[in-house]
């Protein structure tokens, strides 16, 4: 049977590095121009304040807490991917772990950005560490702001080691196939690495070791953000189901996001040997079964308002069908609750437009869930006189679109300076090469 060999491995997964195409410089293009003009809008809100945004009291949380909520959903796939597959010796996680590993951190990083936005005077950002220092002040570890940011830091750190260690091996393999300064620059980042049996043990046992550590991180950062909501007495928030409805929301978009993104690389790249349909079936199937989950997180919600006999609490649910935010409604249920399960049927989850369209149907949704999460509640509140109907303005559109153009910006220069697949783990997966004929007569 014609396949891989250990040569055309390293062969076809470091061609696409440092030669950009026509089509990549376009993809590039259009991450870079969402970028500038989030940047634009930024700009505009730090010379103007927070009243260039669309918040109006009651509502003073909108688009920046929705996109930074959808961001840190986005880089659980990538934790449970890499960690969780891989203690539990899961084969398909292979071909695509490395670009979900890659999205996580950027994911990270892009959602690090709101809470600097959301309080407007970013460069006070610093008030949000702890450190100590002369002006005798200390953080508010009751504020979920704080908690966000332990979150996201300790996300971050844990994914970054864990993503750096995997690299290793293969960044060695570019610097055997590189010359002059790259061949320097990458034989530093790969620690002096050559394959040794020693080395192996060693690598082995730290990938383990961080893989049984950033596990835990699946479950508990995104029940942290979830804790921003449900610890409020706010009609919609104050529920104990939010950690793990938050936590399977995550894990079912940041899955979906990864169909997306590795679609377009492996049709690119022309990685089809290495990221088969088998992949994106079991992806299709891990979303199939947290999307059943995320749904009946929605009709519990549903359920629990209806039956506490809360006049405050079920009258928010009830806006949130037919209200103003009926809309939001309607595309965060179509999108995440009855666009998925076309993938129940084999030729649907194992075609690959239908794959990268529901994929992306799955994200949209999962936004507009936290955005109906988030200014349903807060317009439709206790007292009567104080509802509103919060409208985002362009400002707060242009961000969220900036925060797109980061994070794409990051990816795609990811994919041209590092390997997208995993080469040491793909070539454990093959059959070890035979010595050839020759050398065996020789002996």
């Amino acid at each position: 049977m014609k396949g891989p060999t250990y040569s055309s491995v390293n062969r076809d997964v470091l061609a696409p590095l440092f030669t950009p195409s026509a089509a990549y410089m376009g993809a590039l293009s259009l991450a870079l121009a969402a970028l500038a003009w989030g940047g634009y809008c930024w700009a505009i809100q730090l010379i103007h304040g927070l009243g260039v945004a669309g918040y109006r009291p009651p509502v003073f949380w909108g688009v920046y807490i929705t996109t930074f909520v959808f961001w840190v959903g986005i880089g659980h796939a990538g934790t449970l991917i890499s960690a969780v597959l891989f203690l539990t010796r899961s084969r398909w996680r292979t071909g695509i772990y490395r670009a979900a590993e890659a999205m996580t951190i950027f994911a990270v990083m892009t959602a690090a950005l709101f809470p600097a936005i959301h309080v407007g005077r970013a460069w006070y950002a610093y008030f949000l560490f702890p450190y100590p220092n002369q002006r005798q002040l200390w953080v508010n570890f009751k504020s979920p702001l704080m908690w966000d940011v332990f979150a996201v830091s300790t996300y971050f750190t844990v994914s970054t080691v864990f993503f750096f260690i995997g690299l290793i091996p293969d960044m060695a393999a570019v610097r055997d196939s590189t010359r002059g300064f790259t061949q320097k620059l990458y034989g530093a980042m790969c620690l002096g690495w050559r394959g040794t049996d020693r080395q192996w043990r060693h690598y082995m046992g730290a990938y383990g070791f961080f893989a049984a550590l950033a596990t835990p991180l699946v479950l508990s950062v995104h029940s942290v953000v979830s804790w921003d909501f449900a610890m409020a007495q706010t009609p919609g928030w104050h529920s104990t189901i939010f950690p793990p409805y938050f936590v399977a929301g995550a894990i079912f978009s940041g899955c979906a996001m990864v169909i997306t993104l590795m679609l377009p690389l492996t049709k690119v790249f022309k990685l089809e040997d290495y990221i088969h349909v088998w992949h994106f079936e079991h992806l299709a199937k891990l979303c199939l079964f947290t999307g059943g989950i995320l749904t009946y997180a929605y009709g519990t919600e549903y359920f629990i308002a209806w039956y506490s006999d809360n006049m405050y609490e079920w009258g928010t649910f009830v806006d949130r069908v037919v209200g103003n935010y009926w809309w939001v409604f309607a595309t965060m249920v179509f999108c995440n609750c009855i666009a998925p399960l076309a993938w129940y049927f084999k030729k649907v989850r194992t075609n690959y437009l239908w794959l990268f369209v529901i994929s992306v149907l799955i994200n949209v949704g999962m936004w507009f869930e936290r955005y109906n999460i988030i200014a349903s509640s807060l317009a439709h509140s206790f007292d009567p006189a104080g509802w509103v109907y919060y409208e985002p303005t362009y400002i707060e559109w242009g961000i969220m679109l900036g925060s797109f153009g980061w994070f794409f910006t990051w990816f795609l220069l990811f994919v041209k300076i590092m390997p997208s697949v995993a080469i040491a783990e793909v070539k454990e997966m093959m059959r070890p090469p035979l010595k050839s004929d020759e050398e065996v007569a020789a002996k």
